[in-house]
């Protein structure tokens, strides 16, 4: 018996109401540009859509111009879908809150998660979503889920309750080294200023 290997999410589908509270919605809020549409083509009665959420894979939604959008809260059960969330950069993860706020969405404000910010709001159809930012850039050639399985035994090692700043640093540091050569045989901490002292 063998695994079936993922390297990635391809896309994410989920049901819409109708076509133009879609594209409001993906590309109006968040900026995702409609790629592509067709019939979906196992309902014929309903549209799809394909927006890119900044990455190049896919966001799609299944529309029906008889469905209306309905705000309230999806439900939490076990095998529903909790939220789903989108990478923004520092800069724009700084406007978020204002940005909601000025169309009117409620929001959770900063939460921090303590490896990446987050905030949540809901889509007109009642479904949660985030947007995150790290708080680190991993080394060249090393990704987030590196630095995040690194900084996780770093914490669980010193019986810490949650990744903080200092597991993610010290992560980094040890990827570095792992990750990069040196002339130098010793790359421990040095003081260069106790000769001035």
């Amino acid at each position: 018996m063998q695994k079936i290997q993922t390297q990635g999410v391809h896309h994410i589908t989920l049901i819409g109401a109708d076509r133009q509270t879609s594209i409001d919605f993906w590309e109006g809020v968040l900026g995702m540009p409609l790629i592509f549409e067709q019939p979906n083509l196992d309902v014929p009665a309903e549209n799809h859509l394909y927006f890119d959420p900044g990455d190049g894979r896919l966001i799609t939604i299944f529309t029906n111009e008889n469905r209306q959008p309905d705000p309230t809260p999806n439900p939490e059960g076990i095998g529903n879908l909790h939220h789903v969330a989108f990478n923004v950069s520092r800069a724009t993860y700084t406007q978020v809150k204002k940005r909601l706020d000025e169309r009117g969405i409620s929001n959770s404000g900063e939460v921090d998660r303590g490896f990446m910010y987050s905030i949540y709001f809901r889509d007109p159809l009642g479904q949660l979503y985030e947007l995150a930012n790290y708080k680190f850039d991993p080394p060249l050639g090393v990704s987030h889920a590196e630095v995040l399985l690194l900084a996780h035994k770093l914490r669980v090692e010193r019986g810490d309750y949650n990744i903080t700043d200092a597991h993610l640093a010290d992560a980094i540091e040890i990827l570095v080294q792992r990750t990069t050569s040196s002339l130098s045989d010793d790359r421990s901490p040095k003081d260069p200023y106790r000769y001035g002292r």
